[in-house]
């Protein structure tokens, strides 16, 4: 089988338990670690590319596993952190490259953010349905819907509005940071010179805002496929324990609710979790592409293709009165 042939990159199976990464990077040496992990990511990049059916056939139990394990490997990250480097190692010789990509970084935050900010008007709307049907219509129950509707308990409702609070926070995080809305503790940034404000965007996104989501996805990956499929994998597990546990294999997605009626979607939250992670770590690159770039250009290209929303000239005369 091509699983037994390949047996060293991206598809290697490991030999026993898996050390951690401190203990690999203790029994190999950092640099050396770090290095052959670095040269070995090119070939696990195209062993990937070429041999889709190993991890993306999912009728497959075994390259569903594969799936499972390199989502959150040290390969994946490799293979990731390569590509980000060539990329930026390129971007910062042609600026308008640079600024292409913080256009488009941006763009994406902005947009997936505008869409999924309506969830906070229609969590309200929803709780105010609720408290009519409740001490108005004193209705156990709602029905949404034409045909085949849609028919759940009062608890069920009240409970699924954590799910607008959710998509809220987790979808919309870049959105809100491009908008300048997420609360800054500033001790000595609004006194600092304007390269030195660039400088700390940079070091913040590079050294804060980029290894808090990988670490939250290192967690978050196996959490969420903990509810999902059976047997539960673990980010302990060896790639050889995962393809002993495909013969067994199965989808027990979680819809068991915190009480008897309420809502039984919790496993979405674990998907936004990954969702999250994902979303921050784009705009840690897109805050780090634009603080370089003005950084290189000076106060004049401060705010550069930035878009934020207005409310037009309403907020221009609000704005002239304080």
């Amino acid at each position: 089988m091509a699983d037994d042939v390949v047996c060293s990159g991206f598809f290697r199976a490991a030999e026993g338990a898996k050390l951690s990464c401190l203990d690999k990077f203790q029994d190999s040496g950092g640099l050396q670690y770090i290095l052959g992990n670095f040269v070995e990511a090119p070939y696990n990049l195209f062993a990937a590319l070429f041999q889709p059916a190993l991890w993306l056939n999912w009728t497959d139990p075994q390259a569903m596993m594969r799936f499972i394990y390199y989502g959150a490997s040290t390969e994946l990250f490799f293979v990731l952190t390569l590509i980000l480097i060539i990329i930026t190692g390129i971007a910062m010789r042609r600026r308008e490259m640079m600024w292409s990509m913080v256009r488009g970084l941006e763009w994406f935050g902005n947009g997936v953010g505008r869409l999924f900010a309506w969830a906070g008007l229609i969590m309200v709307l929803q709780q105010i349905i609720i408290v009519f049907m409740q001490r108005i219509f004193t209705r156990p129950d709602i029905s949404i819907g034409f045909g085949i509707p849609l028919q759940f308990d009062i608890s069920w409702f009240a409970e699924e509005l954590k799910l607008f609070n959710a998509l809220v926070v987790c979808l919309c995080v870049s959105y809100t940071f491009v908008q300048g809305g997420h609360v800054r503790v500033d001790l000595f940034y609004a006194g600092a010179k304007f390269r030195t404000k660039k400088i700390v965007d940079m070091f913040g996104a590079l050294f804060f805002m980029i290894p808090f989501a990988v670490v939250t996805w290192l967690y978050g990956w196996f959490f969420m496929w903990r509810h999902l499929v059976t047997p539960n994998p673990s980010a302990s597990d060896s790639l050889d324990l995962l393809l002993r546990k495909a013969r067994v294999l199965k989808w027990n997605v979680e819809t068991i609710g915190f009480s008897p009626n309420g809502f039984n979607g919790y496993f979405i939250f674990k998907i936004l979790l990954c969702l999250f992670c994902v979303m921050v770590i784009l705009q840690a690159i897109a805050v780090f592409y634009r603080s370089w770039c003005e950084f290189k250009e000076g106060s004049e290209s401060e705010g550069k293709y930035l878009d934020r929303d207005t409310l037009g000239e309403g907020e221009e005369a609000y704005e002239g009165t304080h």
